[in-house]
């Protein structure tokens, strides 16, 4: 016996030998001095090393693992496992953690083979590690066959299997498991709770907490409530989250960040913002995730001054914004059209030396082309190490609603080149720069290639771009054709862009299927009789458009006015049927025979930028409505009028 333990230190010391020696062949035994020596490619030569030699070669075998363990060296800790006769528990627990740790199913395995190989019969403690380790490492196969075999199970272990099950979205297993217990805690019930939510089973989520609630053995925590108050705001009931707010106070949660962060969620997503504000200044500890989220939440509201105000009280705390701060701020100022602050957030970053890689360089380029700065977004990708296919797709859409279809195609030439793969919303851009430039055969290569080339599936995006191509160019026909036999029902926006091109085109038939399409889609949009009773009137059809009027009074249908505004020095300026409440300055909305107080909308917002910048020749308002003057944004283009022509080129 104790030659057997000899031979086995000495094989787990050859394991630690920083160099070993190599016998030339099998027809001499003396080593050949003359060649080098080969190191251990898996043992490390150290002092810990040394040490772990000595705890070998003293029979020492636990802390020699637990050396190895510190070290992160399993594989090695393992190889000394084999050697040991009766490893304690002590032991097993340790290689069993680090086997958690480095999600390192393999290895834990072994270790749990050597468990039943050794004799060893483990307890409640040791089969509950293991079952860990294998939930962990996404093995369910693994626990659920380890869980069935132990004979000792506590209440730990129905824990670990549920909240594993509830986690990878298995609940229907975790709940029969949930309902088999003889004896629960507040673990078992969040687990279960909190797996719902997860996966958006909301309302059963609720049901099980209000069962929590009428067991007075159980106090909910604050994982507990947050979890609640997310199902709550996820099916928008300001009722129930009331009730759990109530509750959160009568148990003394309210001191609570976690909690306090889950209240101002709730109320933000059920519409109540100014309790959500209300909980977000009562909290002590705000990190930059609650100031984001509340930021987030005015802007989701259309509160935009609010939101930018919190966000300059956030640079004042002295916390820093993240991305996701940055993203939001920006794709806000890009809703807007708010550029002159979204160039002081972009100088703030610049500061700050913002990372040029991140999501919010891209968020960058999407807000310049928003707002009709063309230039400044293509000097933000310039600067990209590495733009990614926001960016891009950013680019080339920003070409396109900007009058530069053939600079949106060639940006996506380029976006092809460099390997980045295009996804659905790339193709938007691209067919809508053909679109506005006329480019029939050019859009209808590019809708084919989509699934032909890219292995993407045409979407009703694409569908309503091809239409909107075909329809202007006067290709009825063939457009109708398309929506009879493509796989999905029209929606409102393709039907849209067919009327629009039967508009220009006079075809009355064609017109009166889309729009009577687009009556049942949306029949309180007054676009759709507006145009139709335009495409009557020129086809001098006045019963029809008598018919039309009827039809919209009777439906309660009222056409939205056409509206201009301009932003001057942070405050914005709407010209509404032609007047504007600036009646100080009416002499510089006099019409040419100085007799009336306005002017046509395009012009006013021309004269009031006159008036505030009189030495500048670059100003840019935006419509509602379609228009083309000087740099002017209607509801889905940029017009750039210069020398009597429209970029749009009047397509």
């Amino acid at each position: 016996m104790k030659s057997e333990q000899v031979y086995k230190v000495g094989k787990i010391l050859k394991l630690f030998s920083p160099r070993r020696a190599i016998c030339s062949s099998s027809t001499t035994s003396q080593p050949q001095l003359s060649k080098p020596p080969i190191h251990n490619t898996f043992f490390k030569s150290g002092a810990k090393d040394e040490l772990v030699k000595r705890l070998c070669r003293d029979n020492n075998f636990k802390e020699a693992i637990d050396i190895l363990c510190e070290q992160k060296r399993l594989r090695e800790a393992i190889q000394i496992l084999d050697q040991v006769d009766r490893p304690s528990a002590a032991t097993y627990s340790t290689l069993l953690q680090l086997c958690l740790q480095l999600r390192a199913l393999d290895e834990g395995m072994k270790v749990h083979a050597h468990t039943k190989t050794s004799g060893f019969v483990p307890g409640a403690v040791i089969s509950n590690r293991i079952l860990d380790m294998y939930i962990k490492c996404n093995s369910l196969v693994n626990a659920k066959r380890l869980f069935d075999e132990m004979a000792e199970r506590d209440l730990c272990s129905w824990n670990i299997m549920i909240s594993g099950y509830a986690k990878a979205g298995r609940l229907q297993e975790a709940r029969k498991l949930f309902d088999q217990m003889t004896e629960r805690d507040n673990f078992s019930w969040t687990a279960m709770i909190s797996g719902y939510v997860r996966h958006d089973q909301h309302e059963e989520a609720l049901e099980l907490f209000r069962a929590m609630q009428r067991h007075e053995n159980f106090k909910c925590n604050k994982f507990t409530m947050s979890s609640a108050l997310a199902a709550s705001a996820a099916i928008q009931s300001l009722h129930l989250g009331k009730e759990i707010h109530g509750h959160i106070l009568r148990i003394g949660l309210d001191l609570d960040g976690v909690v306090w962060s889950a209240l101002s969620d709730m109320y933000g997503k059920c519409g109540s913002i100014g309790e959500a504000r209300h909980i977000f200044d009562k909290t002590v500890d705000r990190d930059v995730v609650s100031w984001t989220a509340m930021i987030d939440r005015y802007f989701k509201e259309g509160r935009r001054e609010e939101g930018f105000a919190l966000f300059s009280d956030l640079l004042k705390s002295g916390i820093w914004p993240n991305e996701f701060t940055f993203s939001g701020v920006l794709n806000a100022c890009a809703d807007h059209a708010a550029e002159e602050l979204g160039k002081q957030v972009h100088g703030y970053m610049t500061r700050i030396g913002f990372d040029l890689s991140s999501f919010a360089a891209s968020t960058l380029v999407h807000m310049y082309t928003k707002c009709g700065n063309i230039k400044n977004a293509r000097r933000v990708f310039n600067g990209m190490p590495r733009p990614d296919l926001v960016s891009w797709t950013s680019l080339i859409s920003g070409y396109a609603q900007n009058g530069q279809p053939d600079e949106a195609l060639q940006f996506f030439e380029l976006l092809l080149k460099s390997g980045t793969q295009p996804d659905h919303i790339t193709f938007v851009g691209v067919l809508s720069a053909c679109t506005h430039a006329g480019l029939v055969d050019k859009g209808l290569e590019y809708f084919d290639s989509i699934k032909e080339k890219h292995g993407l599936t045409h979407t009703a995006d694409h569908y309503a771009c091809l239409i909107d191509l075909l329809s202007r160019s006067g290709r009825l026909q063939e457009a109708e054709d398309i929506i009879d036999k493509m796989p999905m029902k029209p929606d409102k926006f393709l039907w849209a862009s067919l009327l629009g091109g039967c508009r220009i085109h006079g075809n009355l038939k064609l017109a009166k299927r889309a729009a009577e399409a687009l009556f049942e889609i949306e029949p309180e949009n007054p676009a759709t009789y507006t145009t139709l009773a335009n495409i009557y009137a020129t086809a001098g059809l006045w019963g029809s458009v008598a018919e039309v009027r009827k039809v919209m009074d009777a439906r309660g249908v009222v056409k939205k006015p056409g509206l201009s505004w301009i932003e001057i020095k942070r405050e914005v300026h709407v010209f509404l049927v032609e007047t504007h409440p600036m009646q100080n300055r009416r002499k510089y909305m006099r019409g040419a025979e100085g007799t009336k107080p306005f002017l046509p909308q395009r012009k006013a917002c021309s004269c009031i930028w006159d008036y505030f910048y009189p030495s500048r020749n670059n100003n840019q308002g935006f419509k509602n409505l379609r228009t083309c003057k000087i740099i002017v944004r209607d509801s889905n283009w940029f017009h750039c009028f210069e020398d009597g022509n429209c970029s749009c080129g009047d397509y």
